[in-house]
């Protein structure tokens, strides 16, 4: 635990960012160049405060400045409303991903020394509605405009989830085209939803090692060659190994089928390459899917992708890594702290004390009042 009095809770919150190595991009892209006072370090700071604040406007972020703490911290008394959008809108977002990529090594790193499992990589997107007519470049059907945010989170517990990998593009892509960039260590076990299946890609996948569970489309075509057993009792109906396609489009492997029941009394049909394992730990295992859909209910609720402060693509893409960053920062005080309070209750205390001394901020995650 912090207690060093001059660190406030909001020093605490973004301390894990590397400046040494947030200094190298900035200079590498040469993003600071001709600035007098705006620097990169300061935009990520105040755009931060305005993601766990979730201000609505530049000007709400340019009139958050009258407080003496905030000025202290970035250095400056006022910014104007159009310097931010030039800032927000000049911002390779190379450099906030390589932000967001930082963070999350640092949350690898206390998993690896705590000796953690094999993690579940779950795979899915999400669209984030724009308006057509200030986001052309964004269009995907007549009367709509949007991005998707394409997301690797890992899953380690029900307590320990975090994203990993981000791809944002415009919303017309199709999810299966991420696939092969969100797949890329063998040492985790892939769950994704039927928007990704692709019979091509489950056979190359397979043939290189990698694991996975998915949703199989109800109109597949299935050719049986071997039935299981399964428990009595089981929320499983059925295990199968199968060749999946038809005779002109089929699958050189083959790979198992379950009909499982869902906590709803849907059937579902799941697919996947693990033959080592229980019909029962295959069906928990995309069960788990669901904290994926927790996680962008999340984002949406208690950070600020719902309303855009530019309209440019870059500024768009800055924004979702913002929140991105916003997410991790909260994960590893979390993770320092062993805490077991929730992520929505750390962030409410942060807000509360965003300027008071460190200790008192992290004294209520084990539910000590501070003196």
């Amino acid at each position: 635990m912090d207690k060093n009095t001059r660190k406030s809770s909001f020093g605490k919150w973004v301390s894990p960012i590397n400046t040494k190595k947030l200094m190298e991009q900035v200079e590498k892209n040469k993003q600071d160049s001709y600035t007098k006072k705006l620097t990169t370090e300061a935009y990520i700071k105040l755009l931060l405060l305005a993601q766990l604040q979730k201000f609505d406007s530049l000007e709400e972020m340019s009139d958050a400045l009258i407080d003496d703490e905030l000025q202290k911290i970035l250095g400056f008394e006022s910014i104007s409303p159009s310097q931010l959008s030039r800032k927000n809108n000049e911002i390779n977002p190379a450099i906030l991903s390589h932000l967001f990529l930082d963070l999350v090594c640092k949350i690898k790193g206390i998993h690896f020394k705590n000796g953690k499992n094999m993690p579940l990589k779950i795979i899915d997107s999400s669209t984030l509605p724009l308006n057509l007519t200030n986001h052309k470049w964004a269009k995907f059907r007549k009367t709509k405009a949007g991005v998707k945010l394409h997301l690797r989170l890992v899953f380690m517990d029900k307590d320990t989830v975090y994203p990993e990998k981000a791809e944002i593009t415009t919303a017309k892509e199709h999810d299966r085209n991420q696939l092969e960039i969100l797949v890329d260590d063998k040492d985790a076990m892939y769950v994704f939803d039927r928007g990704y299946v692709d019979y091509e890609r489950f056979d190359r996948m397979t043939d290189e090692g990698y694991f996975f569970v998915s949703r199989l489309k109800k109109n597949a075509v299935i050719r049986e060659v071997e039935t299981f057993a399964v428990p009595e009792d089981s929320t499983v109906l059925s295990d199968k190994m199968v060749y999946i396609g038809s005779t002109q489009n089929r699958t050189e492997n083959v790979f198992r089928l379950l009909e499982v029941v869902d906590t709803k009394g849907n059937t579902l049909r799941l697919i996947t390459n693990r033959f080592d394992l229980d019909s029962e730990e295959i069906s928990e295992i995309y069960r788990q899917r669901w904290a994926i859909e927790l996680f962008f209910k999340w984002l949406k609720q208690h950070v600020e992708i719902k309303h855009f402060y530019g309209m440019s693509e870059t500024a768009i893409q800055n924004q979702i890594f913002l929140a991105l960053i916003a997410y991790c920062l909260n994960v590893l005080i979390q993770l320092e702290t062993k805490s077991k309070k929730s992520l929505l209750r750390i962030s409410r205390w942060l807000k509360k004390t965003l300027w008071k001394p460190a200790y008192v901020w992290i004294r209520r995650f084990d539910g000590r009042s501070s003196p």
